[in-house]
C-alpha cells in the first residue's frame, strides 16, 4: 500500500439515516444550533444572541395577540410594466414558492391589546425588494388605518428598490411617504422597525421616518452597501458601519430592541402614543 493511499470507508462507518437540516450554524459564533431549539428561541442563537432572519408569517405570529391577525389587501400581484425579461415568470415562481403575493404582508392586528395596522416585509421574496405592489400594499394599510383610528407598525427587510419596474418602483417612495404624512396629520403614531438588512430606497423613505424608529441587534441599515460607499468615498468606513449600534449612536434608530422584547416594546409605545 502506497503511504498515501488510504482504505476505503465502510459503509458501517456513515450514517446514511441521518436526516438533513436538524442543525443550524451560527454565522457570527460558530455553535451549531438545532433547529428545534433555534425555533424555541425565536430564531435567536442562545449562545452570542445572532439574530437570524424570519419570513413575514413568523415575525407576525411572534407580534400579534393570539388568533387577532387578519390579513388585508390579498391578492395584488406583480405586472411587468417595462417588459422586462423574465420577471414575470421570476415573480410567479417565488409566488408559488413562498406563498406570498410579494414581499410584503399587512393586515389588522392587536398588540397586548392595543389595535394597530402592521406590514412585513418578507426578504425571500425577491430578496424583499419595493415595487409597486409593495408600496400599494403599504399605502393602503396606512389609509385603512386612519380610516379605523389605528397606529402603523413597518417591519422592514429589504434590498431596496426593484429594479425591475424601474422608476414606477421608485415611486413607490414618495407614496409610502405621503400617506405617512396623512397618518400624522390624524395624529395616529407610526413605529418603524428595521431588521436585517434595511438598505436601499426603503432606507431612504418609509423605513427611517417613524415617530420611533426601532432595530433588531446588530442589523445592517444603510442605503448603499459598504462596498459602493467605500469607492464612491475613497474614505475608509468606521468600525461597525451601518450596523444598528452605529445609527443607534449617531441618532437614526432610537432603541435597538432583542426579537424576544419587541411585542412588549410595541405593546407599550402603542399604549403611550395612540390618542385618548
Amino acid at each position: 500500500m502506497g503511504i498515501f493511499s488510504k482504505p476505503r470507508l465502510r459503509s458501517r462507518d456513515r450514517r446514511e439515516d441521518m436526516p438533513e437540516g436538524l442543525w443550524v450554524k451560527c454565522p457570527d459564533c460558530g455553535a451549531l444550533i438545532h433547529t428545534i431549539e433555534l425555533k424555541q428561541n425565536q430564531h435567536v442563537c442562545p449562545h452570542c444572541g445572532h439574530h437570524f432572519l424570519i419570513d413575514s408569517r413568523e415575525r407576525i405570529d411572534l407580534l400579534a395577540d393570539p388568533g387577532s391577525f387578519e390579513e388585508t389587501e390579498i391578492g395584488l400581484i406583480s405586472a411587468n410594466p417595462l417588459g422586462f425579461a423574465g420577471y414575470a415568470e421570476k415573480t410567479a415562481a417565488l409566488r408559488g414558492k413562498t406563498q406570498l403575493d410579494d414581499a410584503v404582508v399587512c393586515g389588522r392586528l392587536a398588540i397586548e391589546g392595543q389595535r394597530a395596522m402592521i406590514a412585513v416585509m418578507d426578504f425571500k421574496f425577491f430578496a424583499g425588494s419595493m415595487g409597486s405592489v409593495v408600496g400599494e400594499k403599504i399605502t393602503r394599510a396606512i389609509e385603512m388605518a386612519i380610516v379605523e383610528k389605528r397606529g402603523v407598525i413597518i417591519v422592514s427587510a429589504s434590498s431596496g428598490a426593484r429594479m425591475q419596474e424601474g422608476m414606477l418602483s421608485l415611486m413607490q417612495m414618495a407614496k409610502t411617504c405621503g400617506a405617512l404624512a396623512r397618518l400624522a396629520e390624524a395624529k395616529l403614531p407610526y413605529i418603524s422597525v428595521m431588521t436585517h438588512p434595511t438598505t436601499g430606497g426603503v432606507t431612504a423613505s418609509f423605513a427611517t421616518i417613524g415617530d420611533i424608529n426601532l432595530a433588531e441587534p446588530k442589523c445592517m441599515i444603510g442605503f448603499a452597501g459598504p462596498r459602493v460607499v467605500k469607492e464612491t468615498t475613497h474614505q475608509n468606513l468606521p468600525p461597525g458601519f451601518q450596523t444598528a449600534e452605529f445609527m443607534l449612536e449617531h441618532g437614526l434608530v432610537d432603541a435597538i430592541v432583542p426579537r424576544g422584547k419587541l411585542r412588549d416594546r410595541l405593546g407599550s409605545l402603542l399604549g403611550y402614543m395612540m390618542p385618548g
